[in-house]
């Protein structure tokens, strides 16, 4: 049925002799759901399947998007992150916290600090730089834009939920975030997911 297909097994779970796995399945009955023509002339087999049997690089996956979550990288990346996600709502909630959805497009620059994505619709996919509106100074125009005025990805989700903090005291938001920072390493994220808890009249034992 080819590399990559998709098959549903029904069989017994036991412990595997094998090396390298505690389980496998003793199976009794196997029904080919989806075959894949990965053949030279479009017959089954995994010969032009893009993932073969072997790891591949973060930087190939990135190409194949739409097969990545079949790695075991990424696969157990979303498991875990399912997870840690999980516990952080439960851990709130548990607690009396209420969650807060803040804007993921915003005209405040929290920090102040980094850089931001600008969110516009003055640059279409066949623009011209001539046709972005600008004012009689020569800047850019931003009250022709969609939201009539300079946009762009929140750096942080802070100042909205210090707000619902006065009127609903125990409040957390926890969402993604974007910076705009040209720095190319692991510590520096163009988007990443933050968790801000406010809560009001806590002092700094609470």
């Amino acid at each position: 049925c080819g590399s990559g297909a998709s098959l549903s097994a029904r069989g017994v779970v036991v412990s595997s002799p094998a090396k390298g796995q505690t389980i496998e399945i003793d199976v009794t009955e196997i029904e080919v759901l989806g075959q894949v023509l990965g053949g030279e002339n479009g017959e089954v087999g995994g010969k032009l399947y893009p993932m073969a049997k072997k790891q591949h690089s973060l930087e190939f996956l990135r190409e194949i998007a739409h097969l990545r979550p079949r790695s075991k990288v990424f696969s157990s990346a979303l498991r875990v992150r399912h997870a840690m996600s999980f516990a952080v709502h439960s851990f709130f909630n548990e607690r009396g916290f209420v969650y807060v959805h803040t804007p993921l497009i915003t005209a405040a620059d929290c920090e102040g600090a980094g850089e931001q994505f600008v969110v516009t619709t003055m640059l279409p996919e066949h623009g011209k730089v001539s046709d972005i509106p600008k004012t009689s100074t020569g800047l850019i125009d931003f009250t022709k834009d969609f939201f009539s005025r300079r946009c762009c990805l929140t750096v942080s989700g802070q100042l909205n939920v210090e707000t619902h903090a006065c009127a609903l005291s125990d409040v957390y938001t926890f969402g993604p975030t974007f910076r705009a920072e040209n720095s190319h390493t692991s510590r520096h994220l163009a988007e990443f997911w933050m968790i801000e808890p406010e809560v009001a009249f806590f002092d700094i034992n609470d």
